[in-house]
């Protein structure tokens, strides 16, 4: 059989993500269910938001002790084993044991997975023997919006045809698609960070200029993507007055689907389109799409103000990693876990923050959006602060013709034969 080569590397960390998005989106749409199903209040629901978020924080910073010892094949396949069995324990452990705690430990097994995912997919990819990373690094964070999209669509569906009371049928067809994907890493050239540059340490990555702003700049992306998108379904239907299926579909799925709109965009015109502007024209549309969404009194504008959210978050994650790797030579897997920890707290932050400030004003979710427009204020002044301070780095190092530090130029099929031989311990 012919030997598979970086680019099934790339779908197989595709599909990966897509996996994730399984990991995060999923269960909420089971809130109602787990409510009238296993007689679970609210109040502790709302804990297992927070224990999926910790569990994902705590694996993000272990990662970047633990990986590089074991290697990026064995710690893939981990991932989408634990994705797999948290979601399968969903069907039975509630059963068997306290339905809470039952559903705590199906969380802590999928969460494992969804935090190596984080920290694993990105620098696989960008370890890849291609020429366009930017590129490659926003069409494959796309996919993670394709599978939320999916997710909710197929789900809504699922639910519609055949009744919520069929849920554990679906959920034992979404724990099935890790165990696929795992069977195609098995097949396919893994790659790591540390392979071609050694991997910093922990030291003097901290002590790198360059890393504790980049480390804000992810918090920041986090915050300005998930305040939003976990706040959309509610907006929609305050909006629109529509059902909690329409709501779904109008609020969350669009923005998933808008945000992958513009990174599988941006992977189209990164060769054309500089990496610091996108991100600095995604900030300042985001910052429009917070007011749009906070202060007109008209509720169809509000809404489009949620999509262009959507669609101005799309390059800041992905891009944000991209910007690591050119200014931090050499970060490995233990800065791309750090980065994937910055970005966790953000998801966490942002949305708490809104709601607590909506909150204190009389539960009005328009003064939490206008207050949390900060986070993409903040966004487009680090993005500021990070060029100039890259640009006067770059004036006391030698440059190329193309303006880049000098580091060798990887050509977009790489050296095949090594390329593709080139595996994880």
């Amino acid at each position: 059989m012919k030997r598979l080569s970086y680019k099934h590397t790339i779908a197989a960390c595709s599909l990966a993500y897509v996996v994730q998005a399984v990991v995060n989106i999923f269960v909420p749409l089971l809130f109602i269910t787990f409510n009238s199903q296993y007689s679970i209040p609210i109040e502790k629901i709302s804990i297992i938001i927070l224990f999926n978020f910790s569990i994902q924080l705590c694996v993000d910073l272990a990662s970047a002790f633990f990986v590089q010892k074991i290697g990026y094949r064995i710690s893939l396949t981990l991932a989408h084993v634990f994705a797999s069995l948290g979601l399968a324990g969903l069907t039975f452990l509630p059963e068997i044991t306290d339905p809470f705690a039952g559903i705590l430990i199906s969380v802590f097994f999928y969460a494992i997975g969804g935090g190596l995912l984080e920290v694993l997919v990105s620098p696989a990819v960008e370890a890849c023997p291609t020429k366009n990373k930017e590129g490659f690094m926003s069409l494959l964070h796309s996919f993670y919006c394709w599978g939320c999209a999916v997710v909710i669509a197929v789900s809504t569906a699922f639910f519609f045809f055949f009744g919520t009371e069929n849920w554990k049928i679906l959920t034992l067809i979404w724990a099935a698609f890790p165990i696929l994907n795992m069977i195609y890493f098995m097949f396919v050239p893994v790659f790591s960070p540390e392979d071609e540059e050694g991997g910093m340490s922990l030291k003097s990555l901290f002590g790198h200029k360059s890393f504790w702003l980049i480390f804000a700049m992810m918090f920041v992306a986090g915050a300005c993507e998930l305040a939003i998108s976990q706040w959309a379904s509610t907006f929609a239907e305050m909006s629109l007055g529509v059902s909690k299926a329409v709501g779904d579909m109008a609020g969350p799925f669009s923005f998933a689907v808008l945000m992958g709109t513009s990174r599988l965009l941006y992977s189209r015109l990164s060769k054309k389109l500089d990496l610091n502007v996108a991100m600095f024209i995604s900030g300042i549309l985001c910052i429009t799409g917070y007011l749009l969404t906070s202060i007109p009194q008209n509720k169809i504008v509000n809404l489009v103000g949620v999509g262009i959210c959507g669609f101005s978050v799309g390059v800041l994650w992905p891009g944000t990693y991209s910007l690591a790797t050119k200014s931090i030579k050499g970060g490995g897997t233990k800065m791309f876990s750090l980065l994937a920890f910055a970005g966790d707290i953000g998801c966490a932050s942002g949305p708490a923050f809104l709601g607590f400030v909506s909150s204190a004003a009389g539960d009005n979710l328009k003064t939490g959006v206008l207050v949390s427009t900060m986070f993409p204020v903040l966004l487009v002044i680090f993005v500021i602060a990070r060029y100039f301070s890259e640009r006067k780095k770059n004036k006391l190092l030698p440059a190329t013709d193309n303006g880049d530090l000098n580091i060798p130029d990887v050509s977009a099929d790489g050296d095949k034969e090594s390329g593709e031989a080139a595996e994880e311990k």
